[in-house]
């Protein structure tokens, strides 16, 4: 949220009101429900619409989607008109007044083309209340846009997300096209189209061995030379069996904690209220007592399902599989399925399969288990379901309590949370400085 509203794909800021959106990260990405209060008639559910599937033109090694068109096997993978037009009445139908979020998500969603994207956007507009207004955001790996593309963004206002990993050499290794060829320079150029348009956008990085123990390095490169201001950073985890046996590409616990802890470090000295990192706000929002801002850290889950190209719905991007297919918008209404007891139980086993180690861990509050496709090893007592990353999160929110309760003082007495910068900046002039002459920082190299 930025302002009290969301303003890029899977981005939060808590805003200075204390208001806060309600948004739940499927995957790589993602997506917004309102949290002001509800009436009983409307209960907000977000859908990550795949109008190309799994079909993209990059072939990124640590990518778990592409594998789903293998679900459709001899499918031609692109939604059908009747589809798109069912799937956009429902979902603008079931949603509250106020800002409707439509998601386009894939694979590579801009292969459908700019004309489906004209067409698609017009035919929401018909299905729109006057009470409602709607949002468009594109999660894209940004290689094919062009000045024609981004010039169409920016007039119908879309929020869009680019995935980047970082410089050339951290995002190359593992972002690559079908030919195994590097993909970074056609990145830069498509952001440097919506940045000449002025279209909004934010970066999404996943975090994986390569990138992981660089993490300054990372983090400088968007703000400093992407100018983003909007930034989320995403875990590659991948299990290999169903044993605690992760690829060569996963990030380790330590690493994560390590990557997210530095960043924090150097953006709660700079960059507060400038650059606005969605694990960071979520954490903020925890210490305010407010509803998790992500539903990988949400007590349950179950309200954002995944929509593929032929209408059929899963109950969450990351379990797009027969087990959890909830039905397809031609048969059965979208508010219908989200509202099944298959997904009630789907949400509510987050909490209920909560091992005891995890209930009484003293970070629960912000973490809850974080999301279950992690939650593969075993606790130190040997009992099943504690997340991969535990020993990361755990470290990660014991570093930053001291500065979140700052914060969130900061926000109950309506003043600014940047105002943490300057209190960081007198403590930092105190302590010695690090050349070792053993005088202070401000007596020495700190003036």
């Amino acid at each position: 949220m930025k302002n009290g509203r969301f303003d890029a794909p899977g981005l939060s800021v808590i805003p200075k009101n204390l208001s806060c959106d309600v948004q739940e990260v499927i995957g790589g990405a993602r997506v917004v429900m309102q949290s002001p209060p509800q009436s009983a008639v409307f209960k907000p559910f977000h859908v990550m619409t795949k109008p190309i599937g799994a079909i993209c033109n990059l072939d990124c090694r640590y990518c778990y989607y592409l594998a789903k068109k293998e679900l459709y096997p001899g499918d031609h993978f692109r939604i059908r008109e009747g589809v798109l037009e069912a799937y956009l009445r429902q979902v603008i139908e079931a949603q509250p007044p106020g800002e409707v979020t439509i998601a386009w998500q894939g694979g590579e969603p801009t292969l459908m083309g700019l004309e489906f994207f004209r067409h698609a956007v017009d035919l929401a507009e018909r299905y729109r209340r006057p009470d409602q207004h709607l949002t468009h955001t594109l999660q894209t790996n940004a290689t094919l846009l062009t000045d024609e593309w981004a010039q169409f963004l920016k007039d119908r206002d879309f929020l869009v997300g680019i995935s980047i990993d970082g410089p050339a050499p951290l995002h190359d290794v593992y972002r690559v096209d079908k030919q195994g060829n590097a993909s970074w320079h056609k990145v830069m150029r498509g952001m440097q189209y919506l940045q000449h348009h002025a279209v909004r956008f934010n970066v999404l990085c996943t975090v994986h061995s390569v990138n992981a123990d660089r993490p300054l390095e990372v983090y400088r490169f968007f703000r400093d030379e992407c100018g983003a201001r909007f930034v989320q950073f995403i875990p590659i985890v991948e299990q290999r069996d169903e044993g605690a046996r992760v690829s060569e590409r996963s990030v380790t616990g330590d690493q994560w904690g390590r990557f997210l802890v530095a960043v924090f470090d150097e953006w709660v000295r700079n960059d507060v209220g400038e650059v606005f990192v969605q694990m960071f706000d979520t954490a903020l929002a925890a210490w305010l007592h407010l509803p998790a801002a992500m539903c990988i850290f949400a007590e349950t889950c179950g309200r954002a399902v995944a929509l593929e190209h032929n209408g059929d719905v899963y109950s969450c991007d990351h379990f797009v599989d027969p087990q959890h297919r909830l039905g397809n918008i031609m048969e059965i209404p979208l508010t219908e399925m989200v509202a099944s007891s298959q997904q009630q139980r789907f949400g509510e086993a987050k909490r209920d399969t909560l091992p005891r180690y995890c209930i009484e861990c003293d970070v629960r509050f912000a973490c809850n288990g974080e999301c279950p496709k992690n939650r593969f090893l075993k606790t130190p007592d040997g009992e099943g379901g504690l997340n991969y990353l535990c020993a990361g999160y755990k470290m990660f929110f014991h570093h930053i309590d001291g500065s979140m309760r700052i914060m969130a003082d900061l926000l109950r007495q309506e003043r600014s949370p940047a105002e943490i910068m300057d209190i960081f900046a007198r403590a930092d002039r105190n302590k010695p400085c690090p050349c070792g002459s053993g005088r202070k920082a401000k007596k020495c190299h700190g003036r």
